[in-house]
């Protein structure tokens, strides 16, 4: 057997492994000590408990200072998992690796495998493994208990596995290539009373209806078109019955963007439509407006870095270095507010039965054909990045 296909052969042990014991974020406790003993393994000194579950290890060869950190998120999705034919099926009922996180950490293992046993590189390089990067808080919280004050890094990397783009295919960009989420809770209190008798009352579904709709125009008619901004509506609640209209009803949703100037834009609409519509049916709306992940905006440096490891591995041809910037958010755009870097996407599959089932679904598999692009991107963009911060 090669080396090559040993090594796949490794990492698609690990990744089944931690497909069927899913952990959501802060609670990657198994997956925690799984990692560490798979890098224990390798010979590297693991450091745990950081910002709750996160660890990091690191491997250093040569004399330069500089220091490049890779970085995998570890935590599931509370979603049932539908593929139970599957030899690797979650185990763990109502949890599921439904993002592929389970295929990140194992991209990750197998680039530190590959560093520590060809380590022709000149400084240090950190593997990072980050809790909740799904509730938007573990690199928070790892930073918040000073993981960069205790393990310095220069640049850090990152990546996501993508469906529906060509298994082998690598993209990424300069500046912004995810956006920032933020949550908002709408509250309308009207006033309950019989459906028979709706005129004894003040209906917040009627309220609620419209407030949605209102919502709609602040991307249409507020925000310059040239700026990317996108208000969902995504849950809507009532105390109400089907032969009683409800004294109060909640919306909830999310927003997207890419500037603080149009995060800042967007909740003051929102906020100006609900009080003015409320107020004209003589209702009383309040809204909770949280700010949950940032964007992520690659640093121009690195994109050159990270093509140029991508080519090395994939070749010139499936790389994307300018992709189209997309509203989904990320975790690693926390870091990056705090170090350089880049994030790139490598590509999933595109037909479902070979990786393009959607992330977030019952039915979704990280693709194993993805293990060793991934593992050895990840080794060669350390590489490359350090050469960089050593000229």
């Amino acid at each position: 057997m090669s080396s090559d296909q040993a090594l796949k052969t490794q990492m698609m042990q690990w990744r089944h492994h931690l497909h069927q014991h899913p952990e959501t974020g802060f609670e990657e406790h198994q997956t925690a000590q799984f990692v560490t003993k798979t890098l224990t393994d390798m010979g590297l000194d693991v450091f745990t408990g950081i910002g709750g579950t996160g660890l990091i290890a690191s491997i250093t060869r040569g004399t330069s200072d500089k220091v490049v950190a890779i970085r995998a998120d570890m935590d599931a999705l509370n979603i049932c998992e539908a593929a139970t034919d599957r030899q690797h099926a979650s185990q763990h009922d109502g949890k599921m690796h439904a993002c592929g996180h389970d295929g990140h950490m194992a991209m990750v293992l197998g680039a530190a495998k590959l560093l520590t046993d060809h380590p022709d590189f000149d400084g240090t390089v950190r593997f990072l493994f980050q809790p909740a990067e799904e509730h938007g808080r573990g690199a928070k919280a790892m930073m918040a208990d000073g993981v960069f004050e205790r393990f310095p890094v220069d640049a850090i990397f990152g990546g996501h596995n993508m469906p529906g783009m060509p298994l082998g295919h690598i993209a990424t960009r300069a500046g912004g290539i995810m956006a920032s989420e933020d949550n908002f809770e709408i509250s309308i209190q009207g006033s309950g009373t019989h459906a028979a008798r709706p005129h004894m009352g003040n209906d917040p579904l009627v309220i609620a209806a419209q407030v949605i709709l209102a919502l709609q125009t602040i991307v249409s008619r507020n925000v310059d078109p040239s700026q990317s901004a996108v208000v969902s509506c995504t849950e809507i609640f009532s105390d109400g019955l089907r032969n009683a209209i409800p004294g109060k009803v909640v919306i909830k949703g999310d927003t997207r963007s890419y500037s603080k100037a149009i995060q800042a834009q967007l909740e003051e609409r929102m906020r100006g439509i609900v009080e003015g519509i409320c107020a004209a049916h003589g209702a009383i709306g309040t809204v909770s407006y949280t700010h949950e992940f940032a964007p992520t905006v690659n640093s121009p440096e690195y994109v050159s870095v990270a093509t140029r490891a991508a080519a090395s591995v994939v070749g010139q041809e499936n790389v994307d270095n300018n992709i189209q910037p997309m509203m989904i958010s990320e975790d690693f755009g926390a870091f990056l507010q705090h170090l350089p870097g880049n994030f790139v996407f490598f590509g999933n599959g595109e037909s479902k039965d070979q990786g393009g089932t959607p992330l977030h679904n019952a039915h979704y598999d990280f693709n194993d054909e993805l293990l060793l692009t991934g593992a050895n991107y990840f080794a060669n963009v350390a590489k490359e990045a350090l050469n960089h911060l050593n000229r």
